[in-house]
């Protein structure tokens, strides 16, 4: 099966989509490596497959790869005890003439910020959470256990969502090592959600969840070839949710992202006040209905240029992008090119905007009530975790990397103060005068950009967005490099169905090419995934 063809329809975490090697694992005629969620429910049905075999053949993949890669940072020691259970509900719940849920029997990898209330550790990367015990299952985990998925294991992350020190290398964490992006090894998998990316694109695992604050689904999307979705913030629940700012938190998916967003959309009363208001966006009859080849005729669509498109003069990236938009416009799309985004130059600069003062101070407030909540722990607030990585530079690196974001997060004093009110004022003046603006004044469905540095017009207000994958430059090393498709709050459905004409009509993305590690490494890796608790 060509690598395209796991794609965005048949692909659906809220943060990375498609497939990687051309190698096939096959079970009878039907090949894992390249299959998406609808295939594998399929194989299921016509007993071409089990949901044990399909979780042995990831765990070899994770074993054979993850030694390089370092994405995976702990797998479940229950995974074949649930894949057989979910083999005997299927045989069951089949000759009882009922429907399965629709990641029945599939595997799943989360983010380590995402609680999850079995053997399983969640920790942010950080020693100072290993061996706490959560209260429950995060409310995402929840739905996605009764939509019959498995929980494979936790991906590695930038360390703290990237809030132990901006100095740190993206994606590297003190427990789970540099995670390794695997189309350019020595470049940057991006971060804070790289390990969910990396694991997609390398075909670790069917799909996985990460999470959102200020780039951190849509940057590694984009720099792993992968299709990442950034819901509207609310409409996945960050109940149980490792926080860092909760006004901008938002849980997304990594591959085969639409089935994902189906599953864990929806109200929790754990995360009542923003999952109730983003109810709703919500459509009837789900985003599966999105997922259309026409999707981009009649769509408005608005190119910002500037500072988005700061390519090298001779760059291929700037003649591949000229191209998508003349793709875009056959497809039927209207184009207003040139547009601007008042303030701009404030909105992408996080220490300009306020955006940075009030999630430290966020993080301070959000995190202490997580780690009070939490049934055992190392650390009970922020001022034990910078105590611990002080007292324990004896751990892995840990000696090695700063943690001056935890530190001045720690200084703060909360949301209560008159600066912290008077920045999220700003903030939603920022949105209100310049996205929303320019989107109804424009009658626009959405922006288009490319990479991922428009994230950060979309964190301050909420907003969703897609990565999709547009392109390998040349001048890097052939870094992949995404599109990304913005929108107002609740505009999932033109979004997708934008992002997915698009990729279908453009079909860009080509497997990565990785070779195994040394027994040595895999022996190494081995015992670390193994450690939990």
């Amino acid at each position: 099966m060509e690598s395209h063809h796991r794609n965005f329809s048949i692909n659906l975490l809220l943060i990375l989509i498609l497939s990687l090697f051309f190698m096939s694992a096959t079970t009878a005629s039907f090949s894992i490596k390249e299959a998406s969620i609808r295939d594998i429910q399929q194989a299921f049905l016509e007993n071409n497959l089990t949901s044990r075999k399909l979780v042995e053949f990831y765990l070899h993949e994770i074993e054979t790869l993850n030694p390089l890669l370092r994405a995976v940072i702990e797998v479940n020691p229950d995974a074949l005890d649930l894949a057989d259970k979910a083999d005997e509900e299927r045989r069951r719940i089949i000759a009882e003439g009922n429907h399965l849920g629709g990641l029945h029997g599939i595997p799943i990898l989360l983010k380590d910020t995402i609680a999850t209330k079995d053997k399983l550790n969640t920790t942010a990367g950080s020693y100072a959470l290993l061996g706490s015990v959560v209260p429950r299952d995060a409310g995402v985990v929840e739905k996605l256990r009764k939509s019959g998925a498995l929980i494979l294991g936790k991906t590695s992350l930038s360390e703290w969502a990237y809030m132990r020190s901006f100095h740190n290398p993206k994606g590297w964490s003190a427990r789970g090592g540099q995670g390794k992006n695997p189309y350019v090894l020595s470049g940057t998998p991006c971060g804070s959600s790289s390990g969910s990316a990396i694991s997609v694109a390398a075909n670790l695992v069917t799909v996985s969840l990460g999470a959102e604050t200020h780039g951190s689904i849509l940057c590694p999307s984009s720099h792993n070839s992968v299709v990442g979705i950034k819901p509207t913030v609310g409409l996945t629940s960050r109940a149980g949710v490792i926080p860092v700012a909760p006004r901008q938190d938002t849980i997304g998916t990594v591959s085969d992202a639409v089935y994902v967003l189906d599953a864990i959309v929806g109200f929790d009363q754990l995360d009542a006040g923003p999952t109730k208001a983003a109810e709703k966006y919500i459509p009837d009859g789900g985003y599966k209905q999105f997922l259309k080849k026409d999707g981009l005729t009649g769509k408005r669509i608005g190119i910002v240029r500037h500072p988005f498109f700061s390519f090298p003069h001779g760059s291929n990236i700037s003649q591949v992008f000229e191209g998508h938009f003349d793709t875009l416009r056959r497809a039927g799309a209207v184009l207003v090119d040139n547009l601007e985004i008042e303030h701009i130059e404030i909105i992408t600069n996080p220490s300009h905007s306020g955006e940075l003062t009030v999630m430290k101070a966020e993080f301070k407030q959000s995190l202490n009530i997580y780690l009070k909540e939490l049934i055992t722990s190392p650390v009970r607030s922020l001022a034990n975790v910078v105590a611990f990585n002080n007292n324990h530079k004896d751990l892995e690196k840990v000696d090695k990397f700063p943690q001056d974001m935890l530190i001045a997060a720690e200084k703060t004093h909360g949301m209560d103060g008159e600066e912290e009110r008077a920045i999220v004022q700003k903030l939603e003046r920022l949105s209100r005068d310049g996205f929303e603006k320019l989107m109804t004044e424009h009658e626009l469905d959405a922006i288009a950009t490319p990479g991922s540095d428009f994230a950060a017009v979309l964190a301050i207000g909420g907003y969703p967005g897609i990565s999709v994958p547009a392109a390998y430059d040349e001048d890097n090393d052939g870094m992949p490099i995404g599109i990304c498709f913005g929108g107002l709050r609740g505009t999932e459905p033109k979004l997708i169905e934008i992002a997915y004409a698009f990729e279908q009509a453009t079909l860009v993305r080509k497997p990565p090419s990785l070779k195994s590690t040394s027994e040595d490494e895999k022996r190494s890796i081995t015992l670390l995934l193994v450690s939990s608790q």
